[in-house]
Protein backbone atom coordinates (compact mmCIF):
# COMPACT_ATOMS: atom_id res chain seq x y z
CA UNK A 1 0.00 0.00 0.00
CA UNK A 2 1.45 3.27 -1.09
CA UNK A 3 1.62 6.39 1.14
CA UNK A 4 -1.10 8.10 -0.79
CA UNK A 5 -3.76 4.77 -0.45
CA UNK A 6 -3.26 5.12 3.36
CA UNK A 7 -3.69 8.44 3.81
CA UNK A 8 -6.82 8.43 1.56
CA UNK A 9 -7.93 5.12 3.86
CA UNK A 10 -7.37 7.34 6.90
CA UNK A 11 -9.17 10.34 6.28
CA UNK A 12 -12.12 8.02 4.91
CA UNK A 13 -12.29 6.52 8.20
CA UNK A 14 -11.14 9.30 10.18
CA UNK A 15 -14.51 11.25 10.97
CA UNK A 16 -17.74 9.64 13.49
CA UNK A 17 -20.78 9.45 10.54
CA UNK A 18 -17.96 7.06 8.04
CA UNK A 19 -16.85 4.80 11.49
CA UNK A 20 -20.51 4.16 12.10
CA UNK A 21 -21.01 3.01 8.25
CA UNK A 22 -17.87 1.20 8.21
CA UNK A 23 -19.16 -0.45 11.25
CA UNK A 24 -22.34 -1.00 10.05
CA UNK A 25 -21.85 -2.57 6.92
CA UNK A 26 -19.46 -5.00 8.55
CA UNK A 27 -22.89 -6.33 10.01
CA UNK A 28 -24.11 -6.76 6.52
CA UNK A 29 -24.89 -4.86 3.05
CA UNK A 30 -27.80 -2.39 3.52
CA UNK A 31 -29.61 0.34 1.24
CA UNK A 32 -28.84 4.21 1.55
CA UNK A 33 -32.47 4.46 3.10
CA UNK A 34 -31.73 1.91 5.50
CA UNK A 35 -28.67 3.30 6.44
CA UNK A 36 -29.93 6.74 6.79
CA UNK A 37 -32.86 5.36 9.10
CA UNK A 38 -30.30 4.03 11.10
CA UNK A 39 -28.09 6.70 11.93
CA UNK A 40 -30.93 9.43 11.94
CA UNK A 41 -29.27 11.66 9.17
CA UNK A 42 -30.36 12.67 6.10
CA UNK A 43 -30.14 10.98 2.83
CA UNK A 44 -27.65 13.74 1.04
CA UNK A 45 -25.03 13.95 4.15
CA UNK A 46 -25.14 9.80 4.18
CA UNK A 47 -24.36 9.93 0.37
CA UNK A 48 -22.02 12.20 0.71
CA UNK A 49 -20.04 9.94 3.43
CA UNK A 50 -20.99 6.99 1.25
CA UNK A 51 -18.57 8.31 -1.51
CA UNK A 52 -15.57 9.02 0.26
CA UNK A 53 -15.68 5.69 1.80
CA UNK A 54 -16.65 3.93 -1.88
CA UNK A 55 -13.34 5.96 -3.60
CA UNK A 56 -11.23 5.26 -0.83
CA UNK A 57 -11.94 1.10 -1.58
CA UNK A 58 -13.77 0.69 1.79
CA UNK A 59 -17.06 -0.16 0.15
CA UNK A 60 -18.62 -0.92 -2.77
CA UNK A 61 -22.10 -0.13 -4.43
CA UNK A 62 -24.55 -1.21 -6.94
CA UNK A 63 -27.69 0.05 -8.13
CA UNK A 64 -30.93 -1.87 -8.55
CA UNK A 65 -33.47 -0.08 -9.67
CA UNK A 66 -34.03 3.20 -7.81
CA UNK A 67 -32.03 1.58 -4.82
CA UNK A 68 -28.27 1.69 -4.02
CA UNK A 69 -27.20 -1.19 -2.01
CA UNK A 70 -23.51 -0.83 0.02
CA UNK A 71 -21.16 -3.26 1.48
CA UNK A 72 -17.62 -3.43 2.58
CA UNK A 73 -15.13 -3.85 -0.23
CA UNK A 74 -15.48 -7.43 -0.87
CA UNK A 75 -11.51 -6.11 -2.63
CA UNK A 76 -10.36 -4.86 0.25
CA UNK A 77 -10.33 -8.31 1.94
CA UNK A 78 -7.72 -9.10 -0.37
CA UNK A 79 -5.35 -6.28 1.14
CA UNK A 80 -3.77 -7.13 4.57
CA UNK A 81 -3.70 -3.61 5.47
CA UNK A 82 -7.30 -2.83 4.05
CA UNK A 83 -8.36 -6.05 5.94
CA UNK A 84 -6.99 -4.95 9.32
CA UNK A 85 -8.99 -1.72 9.13
CA UNK A 86 -11.95 -3.99 8.52
CA UNK A 87 -11.16 -6.16 11.58
CA UNK A 88 -10.45 -2.93 13.80
CA UNK A 89 -13.93 -1.93 13.08
CA UNK A 90 -15.36 -5.31 13.52
CA UNK A 91 -13.90 -4.83 17.02
CA UNK A 92 -14.88 -1.99 17.97
CA UNK A 93 -18.46 -2.66 17.02
CA UNK A 94 -18.30 -5.52 19.31
CA UNK A 95 -17.13 -3.17 22.10
CA UNK A 96 -19.24 -2.11 24.91
CA UNK A 97 -20.29 1.68 22.95
CA UNK A 98 -23.36 2.79 23.33
CA UNK A 99 -23.38 4.45 20.43
CA UNK A 100 -22.31 1.78 18.27
CA UNK A 101 -24.58 -0.94 20.29
CA UNK A 102 -27.36 1.65 19.91
CA UNK A 103 -26.95 1.43 15.97
CA UNK A 104 -26.21 -2.38 16.24
CA UNK A 105 -30.14 -2.60 17.56
CA UNK A 106 -31.70 -0.60 14.86
CA UNK A 107 -29.40 -2.47 12.15
CA UNK A 108 -31.32 -5.96 13.25
CA UNK A 109 -34.35 -3.82 13.67
CA UNK A 110 -33.75 -2.58 10.05
CA UNK A 111 -32.85 -6.52 9.23
CA UNK A 112 -36.48 -7.90 10.91
CA UNK A 113 -38.03 -5.65 8.84
CA UNK A 114 -36.83 -6.64 5.66
CA UNK A 115 -37.50 -10.23 6.72
CA UNK A 116 -41.26 -9.54 7.60
CA UNK A 117 -41.58 -8.14 3.80
CA UNK A 118 -39.92 -11.81 2.59
CA UNK A 119 -41.80 -13.33 4.55
CA UNK A 120 -44.94 -11.84 3.44
CA UNK A 121 -44.40 -12.10 -0.41
CA UNK A 122 -43.49 -16.08 0.67
CA UNK A 123 -46.71 -16.87 3.08
CA UNK A 124 -49.13 -15.01 -0.37
CA UNK A 125 -47.23 -17.43 -2.77
CA UNK A 126 -46.27 -20.90 -0.45
CA UNK A 127 -49.58 -22.90 -1.54
CA UNK A 128 -48.48 -22.51 -5.00
CA UNK A 129 -44.78 -23.41 -4.24
CA UNK A 130 -45.71 -26.15 -2.10
CA UNK A 131 -47.54 -27.79 -4.66
CA UNK A 132 -44.43 -27.88 -6.52
CA UNK A 133 -42.26 -29.44 -4.40
CA UNK A 134 -45.20 -32.46 -3.27
CA UNK A 135 -44.79 -33.52 -7.38
CA UNK A 136 -40.96 -34.77 -6.86
CA UNK A 137 -38.53 -36.00 -4.59
CA UNK A 138 -37.91 -34.36 -1.36
CA UNK A 139 -35.54 -31.05 -1.85
CA UNK A 140 -33.36 -32.54 0.87
CA UNK A 141 -32.42 -35.41 -0.99
CA UNK A 142 -31.45 -33.17 -4.34
CA UNK A 143 -29.86 -30.55 -2.61
CA UNK A 144 -27.42 -33.70 -0.98
CA UNK A 145 -27.09 -35.26 -4.32
CA UNK A 146 -26.04 -31.59 -6.05
CA UNK A 147 -23.46 -31.08 -3.28
CA UNK A 148 -21.85 -34.43 -3.54
CA UNK A 149 -21.43 -34.29 -7.37
CA UNK A 150 -19.85 -30.73 -6.88
CA UNK A 151 -17.26 -32.46 -4.29
CA UNK A 152 -14.59 -31.14 -1.78
CA UNK A 153 -13.51 -28.59 -4.78
CA UNK A 154 -12.13 -25.17 -3.73
CA UNK A 155 -14.70 -22.77 -5.01
CA UNK A 156 -13.23 -19.04 -4.85
CA UNK A 157 -16.57 -17.30 -6.51
CA UNK A 158 -19.80 -19.66 -7.00
CA UNK A 159 -22.41 -18.15 -9.35
CA UNK A 160 -26.00 -19.09 -8.68
CA UNK A 161 -28.48 -17.89 -11.71
CA UNK A 162 -32.16 -17.84 -11.11
CA UNK A 163 -31.37 -17.75 -7.39
CA UNK A 164 -34.96 -17.46 -6.44
CA UNK A 165 -35.48 -17.65 -2.55
CA UNK A 166 -31.20 -18.02 -2.47
CA UNK A 167 -31.44 -21.75 -1.44
CA UNK A 168 -27.97 -22.58 -3.42
CA UNK A 169 -26.05 -19.87 -1.53
CA UNK A 170 -27.13 -21.06 1.67
CA UNK A 171 -26.10 -25.07 1.32
CA UNK A 172 -23.12 -24.14 -0.69
CA UNK A 173 -21.94 -21.51 2.07
CA UNK A 174 -19.32 -23.42 3.83
CA UNK A 175 -17.73 -24.44 0.70
CA UNK A 176 -16.93 -20.77 -1.50
CA UNK A 177 -14.78 -17.97 -0.30
CA UNK A 178 -17.27 -15.72 -1.84
CA UNK A 179 -20.70 -15.81 -3.90
CA UNK A 180 -23.33 -14.37 -6.39
CA UNK A 181 -27.03 -14.93 -6.91
CA UNK A 182 -29.18 -13.31 -9.60
CA UNK A 183 -32.36 -12.91 -10.43
CA UNK A 184 -34.96 -11.24 -12.47
CA UNK A 185 -37.82 -10.88 -9.35
CA UNK A 186 -36.82 -8.34 -6.98
CA UNK A 187 -39.74 -9.75 -4.62
CA UNK A 188 -37.79 -13.30 -4.61
CA UNK A 189 -34.46 -11.12 -4.08
CA UNK A 190 -36.06 -9.88 -0.95
CA UNK A 191 -36.50 -13.59 0.34
CA UNK A 192 -32.91 -14.39 -0.55
CA UNK A 193 -31.55 -11.57 1.68
CA UNK A 194 -33.64 -12.29 4.30
CA UNK A 195 -32.55 -16.13 4.24
CA UNK A 196 -29.08 -14.61 3.93
CA UNK A 197 -29.60 -12.82 6.83
CA UNK A 198 -31.43 -14.84 8.59
CA UNK A 199 -28.40 -17.81 8.23
CA UNK A 200 -25.85 -15.18 8.95
CA UNK A 201 -24.28 -15.54 5.68
CA UNK A 202 -22.49 -12.53 4.52
CA UNK A 203 -19.80 -13.64 2.10
CA UNK A 204 -22.87 -13.53 -0.45
CA UNK A 205 -24.97 -11.44 -2.39
CA UNK A 206 -28.15 -11.35 -3.75
CA UNK A 207 -28.22 -8.97 -7.20
CA UNK A 208 -30.65 -8.03 -9.97
CA UNK A 209 -29.77 -9.18 -12.91
CA UNK A 210 -30.32 -10.67 -16.12
CA UNK A 211 -28.97 -14.34 -16.69
CA UNK A 212 -28.57 -13.87 -20.24
CA UNK A 213 -26.10 -11.04 -19.70
CA UNK A 214 -24.16 -10.45 -16.68
CA UNK A 215 -22.16 -8.13 -15.10
CA UNK A 216 -19.25 -10.09 -14.22
CA UNK A 217 -15.85 -10.61 -16.08
CA UNK A 218 -15.32 -13.72 -18.34
CA UNK A 219 -13.76 -17.34 -16.46
CA UNK A 220 -14.08 -15.51 -12.75
CA UNK A 221 -16.15 -18.24 -11.05
CA UNK A 222 -15.21 -21.44 -10.15
CA UNK A 223 -18.57 -23.55 -9.91
CA UNK A 224 -22.14 -21.50 -11.64
CA UNK A 225 -25.33 -23.25 -10.36
CA UNK A 226 -28.56 -23.28 -12.84
CA UNK A 227 -30.70 -25.14 -10.06
CA UNK A 228 -34.75 -25.41 -11.34
CA UNK A 229 -34.29 -22.35 -13.26
CA UNK A 230 -34.27 -23.70 -17.21
CA UNK A 231 -37.87 -24.92 -17.71
CA UNK A 232 -38.79 -21.04 -17.38
CA UNK A 233 -36.97 -19.79 -20.04
CA UNK A 234 -37.77 -19.39 -24.13
CA UNK A 235 -33.67 -20.00 -24.61
CA UNK A 236 -32.40 -22.50 -21.99
CA UNK A 237 -29.13 -23.09 -24.18
CA UNK A 238 -28.42 -19.36 -24.57
CA UNK A 239 -28.63 -19.28 -20.28
CA UNK A 240 -26.43 -22.24 -20.39
CA UNK A 241 -23.26 -20.49 -22.91
CA UNK A 242 -23.94 -17.58 -20.61
CA UNK A 243 -22.97 -19.53 -17.52
CA UNK A 244 -20.01 -21.40 -19.80
CA UNK A 245 -18.65 -18.03 -20.52
CA UNK A 246 -18.16 -17.46 -16.68
CA UNK A 247 -16.45 -20.46 -15.72
CA UNK A 248 -12.68 -20.24 -15.05
CA UNK A 249 -10.82 -23.75 -16.75
CA UNK A 250 -11.29 -26.83 -14.91
CA UNK A 251 -14.77 -25.24 -13.65
CA UNK A 252 -17.95 -26.76 -13.15
CA UNK A 253 -21.89 -25.90 -14.00
CA UNK A 254 -24.55 -27.83 -12.38
CA UNK A 255 -27.88 -28.06 -13.92
CA UNK A 256 -30.93 -28.90 -12.43
CA UNK A 257 -34.28 -29.62 -13.67
CA UNK A 258 -36.80 -31.76 -14.57
CA UNK A 259 -36.91 -34.67 -16.80
CA UNK A 260 -39.06 -34.62 -19.90
CA UNK A 261 -43.06 -34.63 -18.59
CA UNK A 262 -46.12 -33.95 -20.19
CA UNK A 263 -48.08 -32.44 -16.74
CA UNK A 264 -49.28 -29.50 -19.15
CA UNK A 265 -51.05 -27.32 -16.13
CA UNK A 266 -47.41 -26.07 -15.44
CA UNK A 267 -47.50 -24.87 -18.48
CA UNK A 268 -50.47 -23.43 -18.14
CA UNK A 269 -50.79 -22.35 -14.52
CA UNK A 270 -47.05 -21.76 -13.15
CA UNK A 271 -45.31 -20.55 -16.46
CA UNK A 272 -43.37 -23.54 -17.42
CA UNK A 273 -42.19 -22.38 -20.99
CA UNK A 274 -40.69 -26.34 -21.32
CA UNK A 275 -41.77 -29.15 -19.77
CA UNK A 276 -38.50 -31.28 -19.43
CA UNK A 277 -35.52 -31.78 -21.20
CA UNK A 278 -33.48 -34.41 -22.23
CA UNK A 279 -29.57 -36.10 -21.71
CA UNK A 280 -29.71 -35.27 -25.60
CA UNK A 281 -30.83 -31.66 -25.14
CA UNK A 282 -28.58 -30.87 -22.19
CA UNK A 283 -25.59 -32.50 -24.32
CA UNK A 284 -26.11 -30.72 -27.15
CA UNK A 285 -26.05 -27.11 -25.32
CA UNK A 286 -22.88 -28.32 -23.62
CA UNK A 287 -21.22 -28.74 -26.89
CA UNK A 288 -22.37 -25.63 -28.27
CA UNK A 289 -21.32 -23.75 -25.02
CA UNK A 290 -17.67 -25.28 -25.22
CA UNK A 291 -18.37 -27.84 -22.24
CA UNK A 292 -18.47 -31.40 -21.69
CA UNK A 293 -21.67 -33.21 -20.15
CA UNK A 294 -19.46 -35.16 -17.60
CA UNK A 295 -22.25 -36.98 -15.15
CA UNK A 296 -26.06 -37.65 -15.46
CA UNK A 297 -27.87 -37.85 -12.12
CA UNK A 298 -31.43 -39.15 -12.09
CA UNK A 299 -33.79 -38.82 -9.49
CA UNK A 300 -36.94 -40.55 -9.90
CA UNK A 301 -40.34 -40.22 -7.81
CA UNK A 302 -40.64 -43.05 -5.04
CA UNK A 303 -43.78 -44.02 -6.71
CA UNK A 304 -45.29 -44.41 -10.12
CA UNK A 305 -47.49 -42.15 -10.15
CA UNK A 306 -47.89 -40.39 -13.65
CA UNK A 307 -48.51 -36.89 -11.38
CA UNK A 308 -44.55 -37.30 -10.31
CA UNK A 309 -41.94 -35.63 -11.94
CA UNK A 310 -38.51 -37.07 -12.05
CA UNK A 311 -35.75 -34.72 -11.61
CA UNK A 312 -32.29 -34.32 -13.25
CA UNK A 313 -28.78 -33.29 -12.49
CA UNK A 314 -26.37 -32.64 -14.86
CA UNK A 315 -22.42 -32.11 -13.93
CA UNK A 316 -20.33 -29.86 -16.89
CA UNK A 317 -16.98 -29.17 -16.84
CA UNK A 318 -15.27 -26.08 -18.76
CA UNK A 319 -11.99 -27.72 -20.41
CA UNK A 320 -8.64 -27.25 -19.09
CA UNK A 321 -6.51 -24.46 -20.74
CA UNK A 322 -2.71 -23.83 -20.18
CA UNK A 323 -1.73 -21.10 -18.89
CA UNK A 324 -5.36 -19.67 -18.25
CA UNK A 325 -5.57 -16.92 -16.62
CA UNK A 326 -8.80 -16.31 -13.94
CA UNK A 327 -10.34 -12.98 -13.70
CA UNK A 328 -11.85 -11.23 -10.80
CA UNK A 329 -15.18 -10.82 -10.88
CA UNK A 330 -17.09 -7.59 -11.17
CA UNK A 331 -18.16 -5.57 -8.20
Amino acid sequence: MTLDTALNIFRAIGEETRLRIMALLCRGELTVSEITAILGQSQPRVSRHLKILADAGLTERHREGAWMFYRISEGGSDNPSVAAVFEAVRDMAAADDRVLARDGERFEQARLARAAQAAAYFEENARQWNMLRRLHLPEHDIESRIIELVGDREIDLFVDLGTGTGRMLEIFADRYKSAIGYDLSHEMLSIARANLDQASITHAQARHGDLFSLPLEPECADVVCLHQVLHFLAEPGAAVVEAARLLNAGGRLIISDFAPHDLEFLREEHAHRRLGFSDEEVRDWCAAAGLALEGIETLSPATSDKEKLTVKIWLCAAARKTGSVRSRHAA
